[in-house]
């Protein structure tokens, strides 16, 4: 892949998670990480994010849903907050995201994933917009 790909992932990512985040992550780079980190900016942020069958705002839902099925709680609270803070999803966007991940990935899964996102409304100050 060239420099442009990688460039191109950058973007993205910046645009979906956050300058902050992606600084941070930047901040902790090591020759042991940078490989990898080069590779998910290329591949995932890039060849994937960027693929033009799937907007953006649903990518977001499609991931929140897997860290619900996964049981990845950090990075499911990476993506809500990304994806509430730029305005690509709403509360309610995520309220129907996690109604839909009681059926498919179980209640309990759910039932966590409702607490982890109130937190994050709460910090956003967006509790009382979820109906």
């Amino acid at each position: 892949m060239s420099r442009d790909d990688y460039d191109k992932g950058m973007a993205t990512r910046r645009k979906v998670l956050g300058e902050a985040w992606v600084n941070r992550a930047n901040a902790g780079r090591t020759p042991f990480n940078e490989e990898f980190q080069e590779l998910i900016t290329r591949y995932a942020w890039n060849e994937i994010w960027n693929r033009p069958a799937i907007a953006h705002p649903v990518r977001r839902m499609i991931v929140i849903a897997q860290m619900v099925a996964l049981g990845h709680w950090e990075e499911f609270q990476l993506h809500v907050r990304a994806a509430l803070q730029s305005g690509d999803l709403k509360p309610d966007d995520v309220k129907e995201v996690l109604l839909q991940s009681a059926i498919y990935c179980g209640v309990p899964a759910a039932n966590h994933a409702f607490k982890e996102a109130k937190v994050i409304l709460d910090e956003l100050g967006m509790g009382a917009q979820a109906r």
